[in-house]
C-alpha cells in the first residue's frame, strides 16, 4: 500500500508516498484508486462525503467533518461542508450544494486532510452558531476527542459567548438531545441534574428541582411496543414515588422547541419540581450535578 486507507490523494502525494507512475495506473485499473478529477484520486473505501469535498476542491469541514468523526450535530445529514482553507480553489461539480469554509491553517497535512477537532468546532461556531457549537463540543468531550490543550485553543480563538458555552459544557452528556435541552433551559432558574438514578425508576435523563423528570427519547432507543411499555412502567413507578415525568422525542425537541419549553415552564410555574412539605426522601442516588 502507498499510504493510509480511505484517503484522498493528489498525484504528487502518491508519488511522494512511494508509488511509481506504473503503480498508480495499476491500482487505478484494479479499482484500488478512483480518479475523482485530473490529478486527484480517492482510495476505494473513501466515503462519498470526502469524495464530494475533494471534487469541490478541499476537505470535509464543519458539521460534515464533525459527523465523520462521530460527533452529534443538528445539521441536515446531506449537507457537505468543504474546507478550502484561505488559498483554495473552488471547483463546481455535478449537483453541487457545498458550503464553503475559507479559514486557514498552517498545521494540516494536505489539502484533503480534515480539520482537527478544535478547528472544526470553531468552524461550527462561525457557521452554525453557539448552540450547535455547544452540542458538538459536549459530544467531543464525552467521546474524549478533544484534549485540554484543544479546549484552551478554542477558548483563545472564540468570542465571549462561545467561552461561556465552553465553561458550561460537560463531558457526561450521552446524547446531543440532552445537550440541546440543557443549553436551552440554562436560564430557567431551576437546578438541572442529568443522568440521575432513582430507586424503582432507574436512570433518568434529567431531574429538574426535586421531582420533575424530563426524558428525551431518541427513536432508536424508544421505538416499538416493547420499549414503549417499559417507558410507561418507568413513568408509573416514578409517579408512585411522587415524581412527575415529561417525555419528549427528537422531533419535538429539535423542530418544535416552543411546545417543549411551554410544557416544562408550565410545570415549573405550578411548582411540580418542588418537594412537597412533609414529603419523605425521594431516594435519588448517583446523581450527576449539572448547572
Amino acid at each position: 500500500m502507498c499510504g493510509e486507507s480511505a484517503a484522498v490523494w493528489t498525484y504528487a502525494a502518491l508519488r511522494a508516498a512511494g508509488c511509481t507512475r506504473r503503480a498508480v495506473e495499476s491500482r487505478r485499473r484494479d479499482g484500488e484508486l478512483v480518479l475523482l478529477r485530473r490529478g486527484v484520486y480517492a482510495d476505494r473505501d473513501t466515503c462519498d462525503l470526502r469524495r464530494a469535498a475533494a471534487l469541490h476542491g478541499g476537505a470535509i469541514a464543519c458539521v460534515t467533518a464533525a459527523r465523520h468523526a462521530g460527533l452529534w450535530t443538528l445539521a441536515p445529514p446531506d449537507e457537505v461542508h468543504v474546507w478550502l482553507r484561505g488559498h483554495g480553489h473552488r471547483r463546481v461539480h455535478d449537483a453541487c450544494t457545498c458550503v464553503e469554509h475559507w479559514d486557514d491553517a498552517l498545521d494540516e497535512r494536505s489539502a484533503f486532510a480534515a480539520p482537527s477537532i478544535p478547528r472544526l468546532l470553531r468552524q461550527i461556531l462561525a457557521c452554525r452558531g453557539v448552540e450547535e457549537f455547544f452540542v458538538a463540543l459536549e459530544s467531543a468531550l464525552h467521546l474524549r476527542l478533544i484534549t485540554r490543550s484543544g479546549v484552551a485553543w478554542l477558548r483563545a480563538h472564540a468570542n465571549d459567548t462561545a467561552r461561556e458555552a465552553i465553561d458550561f459544557a460537560r463531558g457526561d452528556a450521552e446524547s446531543g438531545l440532552e445537550s440541546v435541552l440543557r443549553w436551552r433551559l440554562r436560564g430557567a432558574g431551576v437546578r438541572i441534574r442529568a443522568q440521575v438514578s432513582i430507586v424503582s425508576v432507574g436512570r433518568v435523563d434529567f431531574l429538574l428541582g426535586d421531582r420533575l423528570i424530563v426524558e428525551v427519547d431518541g427513536v432508536e432507543n424508544h421505538d416499538g411496543p416493547t420499549l414503549r411499555h417499559k417507558d410507561l412502567v418507568r413513568d408509573a413507578n416514578a409517579a408512585a414515588w411522587g415524581y412527575t415525568t415529561l417525555r419528549f422525542d427528537y422531533a419535538l425537541v429539535v423542530h418544535d422547541w416552543p411546545a417543549v419549553e411551554a410544557a416544562i415552564l408550565a410545570h415549573l410555574d405550578r411548582g411540580s419540581h418542588l418537594r412537597r412539605r412533609g414529603g419523605g426522601s425521594h431516594r435519588v442516588h448517583g446523581s450527576g450535578d449539572r448547572r
